[in-house]
């Protein structure tokens, strides 16, 4: 189970315990907002795209869409989501608990520009009803990030 995969990775962290479990799902923006008591654009929405059939992840801010003339500017490529029923098999967290922690190392992660403008956000944790609550330095210590981008809109 991705969650159980997730609270090993915080073993031993400062999250270790953290992560929130909600008794509803947290699995879209709106939800996960919801769930909180937030606004939406604090959810660091996790994407998961493909390029030349290798997994990436971009976490951006919830109200953020993918820009595809800055998505081509960056990757060189039009923006491809993996197909839903697809996603678990490349990333290894089934969609709606898709989050940027325990993955196969593989799999680069990116942070869009769009979460820079909160002090802390909500990425989800492995489930479809569990998040953490993250400084900005905090997601790029842990979610192994290889670079900012700007792609969001």
């Amino acid at each position: 189970m991705s969650l159980e995969k997730v609270k090993a990775y915080f073993s031993g962290t400062e999250f270790d315990g953290k992560i929130i479990e909600f008794d509803t799902s947290s699995a879209t923006v709106e939800l996960a907002a919801a769930a909180l008591g937030c606004d939406g654009d604090m959810i660091a929405k996790t994407l998961s795209l493909l390029i030349d059939e290798k997994p990436i992840i971009i976490v951006m801010s919830g109200n953020s869409k993918i820009d595809n003339a800055k998505y081509r500017g960056v990757f060189k490529t039009k923006a491809k989501m993996i197909p839903f029923d697809a996603v678990e098999r490349y990333i290894g967290h089934a969609p709606g608990g898709v989050c940027p922690f325990a993955l196969d190392p593989s799999i680069s992660v990116y942070l869009d520009v769009s979460l820079k403008k909160h002090d802390f956000v909500y990425p989800a944790a492995g489930s479809s009803n569990s998040a953490v609550k993250m400084t900005i330095a905090q997601l790029e210590k842990y979610s192994g990030f290889r670079e900012w981008i700007d792609v969001g809109k």
